[in-house]
Parts: C-alpha cells; structure tokens; sequence
C-alpha cells in the first residue's frame, strides 16, 4: 500500500508529545479479544442497497442522488431514508431476493473476519439498510452481532414506510458501545470502520476509528483513512 492510498489524521496534533492523545500509545491488538464494528453498505459491501432496489422500482437515479447527499452529510439521514424507502411503495419483498444476489462483499472483508475471529474478536454490523437483505449477509459473512432496519409490509408488498426507530449515527454509536459492555470490552479495544458521515459518531468513540473509502467528513473524523478498496488494510492498524 502506498503513501497515497492511506490518508492519516493526527488527532494528537494539539497535544503535548508523549500525551494520551498520541495515537502511536493507544493501538488496539489482537492479542486480547476485541470488537470491530463496521457499516454495511459501501464498507461490507461494494453497493448500496437503497439505490439497488431503486433500480428496480424504476427510481433509481433520483435515490442514488438522494443517498449520496446523506452520505455527505448534507441531509438528515433519517428524513433522507424516509424519503426514499417511500418510493419503494408497492415492491414485492421477493425484491430483496434479486437484490441480495447483485451484492458482493467488499475485498478483503470475508479475510478480514476470519483473521479477527481466529483471535478472539467479534464482528458486528451496523447498517442503515434493511435486515431483510442484512440477515443474509451477516449469516455469510459469519458476524457476530449486526442490526438494521425493517420495512413495513404488508400483503408482501412494501408499504413505502420504516417500522420502528431508524439506524441513524446515534444508533450506531450505541450499538458499538452497547456490545463492547456486553462483551467486556474496553472502548481502547475497539474499531469501528464506515464510510459516511452517519458513521462519525462511531469511528470517533472507537479506539481506532477508520474511514473506508469514505466522504470528506468522514476522513477528517476518522484516525486513519483507507483509500484503496481492501478490508485486509484494517490489520495493517492493529498491534500483534
């Protein structure tokens, strides 16, 4: 990996030398277990679902455009996903089938849990998408804990409506603070890995906080910033 596939920010650089803030000291390692928290669509993933089953609903461009700007951070993310699962008004939930079969998980992903689990680390998942196509993944990807969205439906047609609390940033940041405790796990040894800036409050309350492929924003919250599209690059940031 080159100097100019990895971004790195320095979060220490308003501190004393030698200062808890020097990420150098405070590495996560796999030498005692761990967590690892990552996002799903564009992270786990190549895709985004959301825009996958707009292709299908034949609104595909205009909830692509919808999710990039949410992505950004230039909407709020739960209106922007209210917005656009009303478009999927009237699908069949066989769609997520299809969809599911178009996914492909990120280079390296599948290494990257094996490696973690062979020492004694979990893997959760945190995706503002749906469980009807997260289930599936996370059962082939072999992930420890993961949550998601669920859509309404209704004679197996989608309603176009999110039933219950929606995964935004906040959510996500809970989850990753909820399963370290369930776990006994220190925070010192977790990772959180995303790419938008729904992720933000995660990869910066993580011992180490990645930013995989990620927006602006994302990158600049984040200690470090992966810009090669390969998970395997996350161990290259653990102490063995």
């Amino acid at each position: 990996m080159t100097q100019e596939d990895v971004h790195f920010v320095d979060k220490s650089a308003e501190s004393e030398v030698g200062s808890p803030a020097d990420s150098a000291v405070f590495v996560p390692t796999l030498s005692k277990p761990g967590l690892l928290v990552m996002d799903v669509d564009s992270t786990l993933i190549d895709e985004e679902v959301i825009d996958e089953l707009g292709v299908v609903a034949g609104c595909g461009e205009e909830i692509a455009g919808v999710t990039a700007r949410a992505m950004r951070g230039e909407l709020e993310f739960c209106d922007a996903l209210r917005a656009r699962v009303a478009l999927l008004e009237g699908l069949p939930i066989s769609v997520f089938d299809t969809v599911h079969d178009k996914l492909h998980f990120t280079k390296g992903a599948l290494e990257l849990i094996d490696t973690l689990h062979e020492h004694g680390w979990k893997i959760g998942v945190v995706s503002g998408g749906f469980h009807e196509v997260v289930d599936m993944l996370a059962a082939e990807g072999h992930i420890d804990y993961w949550i998601a969205n669920r859509l309404e439906v209704e004679d197996g047609h989608l309603t176009g409506k999110v039933l219950g609390e929606i995964v935004c940033k906040t959510v996500k940041l809970h989850a990753l603070q909820a399963w370290a405790d369930r776990l006994g796990i220190p925070m010192s040894q977790t990772v959180a890995v995303g790419d938008g800036a729904n992720d933000i409050p995660m990869i910066q309350a993580a011992g180490l906080g990645l930013a995989f492929c990620a927006k602006p924003k994302t990158q600049l919250a984040a200690d470090k910033a992966i810009n090669d599209r390969d998970l395997t690059h996350v161990l290259d940031y653990l102490r063995r």
